[in-house]
């Protein structure tokens, strides 16, 4: 049994992410706004992951640390989040899944030219294949339920590339001794911090009702998740190492997919089960098999 533990960790984290994505599309039908729903998932992933923090070192903000906690918050929750939650009403819930495989592919694009990884002819098969996975979507008339979405697919992707940006920056510039839990413990809080007062401008601040509805729910239940399943990662990173964690994403993409079938019934064009092939492939292609 004791085995099994690391895989079945694995595969909660995997199938919990998965799930943000009918959950955001849930939310955006039911009349949230992108800027409310980051401004709430952040606070409570905030909350949640300082109580864990407790356990270990409370976070403290350090002014030094300022301008790096604002790019990541910028780049890892305020500006993708706002674009995901944009274009979730517009595209299934498995697109978006798909599209979220391209952070790793990405991220790896970014780091070779710059030395941060050791180049290979696997692995830069593994980012065209991801761009290529793309244009399976985006380019066949056939492959969206409405062609009018390809914009929407292009926004989701912008997203993920904010995501390889913080991972870049991550990488280089993160304050030593810091750690993963008290890192994304700050982040949330300067994301919540950031997009206060951008609801209030846009009048998109999101009062919460009693008793609960489905778009409180709903919120809640993204922000849960996301402190959980970020938190798992970092434990699993911590027991397991980076490579097994890394295998997530194939989780993630897949029950994205699987999740948006059970809950809306999706049905995908056979060019879009083809991207998700070539999109797990190039996945599989740039995680490394060895340590970089």
């Amino acid at each position: 049994m004791g085995k099994l533990v690391p895989w079945l960790i694995l595969l909660f984290m995997g199938v919990a992410w998965g799930l943000s994505f009918s959950l955001a599309k849930i939310a955006m039908e039911v009349g949230g706004s992108a800027y409310g729903i980051v401004f709430w998932q952040s606070i409570i992933s905030a909350a949640i992951i300082y109580v864990v923090s407790l356990y270990r070192e409370p976070f403290r903000f350090e002014i030094k640390n300022a301008l790096f906690f604002i790019v990541i918050a910028l780049l890892g929750a305020v500006i993708p989040g706002i674009l995901f939650y944009l274009a979730a009403p517009h595209l299934p819930a498995g697109i978006l899944a798909i599209t979220t495989a391209l952070v790793p592919i990405m991220t790896y694009a970014i780091a070779a030219p710059m030395r941060l990884e050791k180049t290979s002819v696997a692995r830069f098969t593994g980012v065209m294949l991801g761009w290529t996975a793309i244009l399976f979507l985006t380019i066949p008339k056939t492959s969206l339920p409405d062609s009018g979405a390809v914009p929407w697919v292009l926004l989701a992707c912008i997203a993920s590339a904010c995501y390889s940006g913080e991972n870049i920056i991550l990488s280089k510039f993160s304050p030593k001794n810091l750690g993963f839990i008290r890192l994304a413990c700050g982040m949330n809080i300067v994301a919540t911090v950031i997009l206060l007062p951008v609801t209030m401008f846009t009048n998109s601040f999101i009062i919460p009702h009693f008793p609960l509805g489905v778009l409180e729910i709903s919120i809640l239940g993204l922000g849960i998740l996301n402190a959980v399943a970020y938190t798992l990662f970092v434990l699993t990173v911590q027991l397991y190492g980076p490579l097994f964690a890394s295998q997530t994403g194939y989780i993630v993409t897949l029950s994205g997919v699987i999740w948006g079938i059970l809950i809306f019934e999706e049905m995908h064009s056979i060019w879009v089960w083809v991207s998700l092939l070539l999109m797990i492939i190039g996945l599989f292609l740039v995680t490394p098999r060895s340590k970089t």
